[in-house]
């Protein structure tokens, strides 16, 4: 009994570290993704901030961002609930934060909350509470990303009131969610494939940072291929095949009957 009960829980406990660390680097993902991305300009793929300034940039916003907070809502009351129904109190915020201490306030702080109370509660349901905190991001995301558009005047909805009303309403569903994960029994996470996304996110990637320096033509043969390695019972031949197909299709659409200015050849080869 004892054993069985010890056993349990040492499970309990791995668990919770587990999902307290996923939630953690869940947090970080976009600070992440933005790394990533920079490295494309120390090769001239895009353009943007370096790994160096990016990585000073967010690692100043997560240590510094809370006291500035505090000194916002101390001279405007209410700031966060009327700039989620309005926008207004937005450019209050906007005119003292950097989009990366935003960043940090609106998305990774409330998600770091969540990582370490994880920790400390017993998760019933962890393929609920997982699925409810990831819509919980998705919302935080959303809400951070529509954070310098237009809010509400009067009766006139501007950029923003769609995007953050239906965040809050995301942000609640998900929230429900995570507590359902929590009051009752559910299923456990179960095993998850991150091959296929892997590849497919990164054919995405390499063709946005490699469209200009490589053309339409080699990029988007190459972007296929990568995506192709996301299933092993990819076979090569046909997937040649179609990506030539593929390719030939998005040479004549895109720059002739959709008029777009995109560069069809490798740089290298034009000049």
């Amino acid at each position: 009994m004892a054993d069985t009960m010890g056993h349990t829980a040492s499970t309990t406990t791995a668990r919770n570290t587990s999902a307290a660390l996923g939630i953690f680097l869940l947090a970080l993902a976009p600070q992440i993704f933005e790394l990533v991305w920079s490295f494309g300009t120390i090769f001239g793929w895009g353009s943007g901030r370096g790994p160096l300034q990016v990585v000073a940039a967010h690692a100043t916003a997560l240590a510094t961002s809370i006291p500035d907070l505090l000194v916002i809502l101390s001279a405007v009351p209410g700031a966060i609930a009327k700039y989620l129904s309005t926008g207004s109190s937005g450019q209050v915020v906007k005119a003292t934060l950097s989009s990366d201490a935003l960043l940090a306030l609106i998305y990774s702080y409330p998600l770091f909350a969540v990582a370490i109370g994880s920790l400390f509660v017993t998760i019933r349901g962890a393929q609920d509470y997982i699925g409810g905190v990831m819509l919980a991001a998705l919302a935080l995301f959303a809400l951070w990303a529509s954070s310098d558009l237009q809010g509400m005047h009067g009766f006139s909805f501007g950029a923003g009131t769609a995007p953050r009303m239906f965040g809050v309403l995301l942000l609640a569903l998900g929230a429900g969610i995570a507590v359902t994960g929590l009051a009752t029994d559910g299923p456990n996470v179960g095993h998850y494939s991150w091959r296929g996304p892997f590849f497919v996110a990164a054919a995405i990637v390499f063709f946005a940072l490699a469209i200009r320096p490589l053309g339409l033509v080699v990029t988007a043969f190459a972007s296929f291929q990568i995506a192709a390695l996301g299933s092993h019972e990819t076979r090569w031949i046909e997937a040649v095949i179609v990506g030539a197909c593929l390719t030939a299709g998005c040479a004549v659409l895109f720059p002739y009957i959709l008029g777009l200015p995109m560069p069809m050849f490798p740089r290298f080869l034009i000049q």
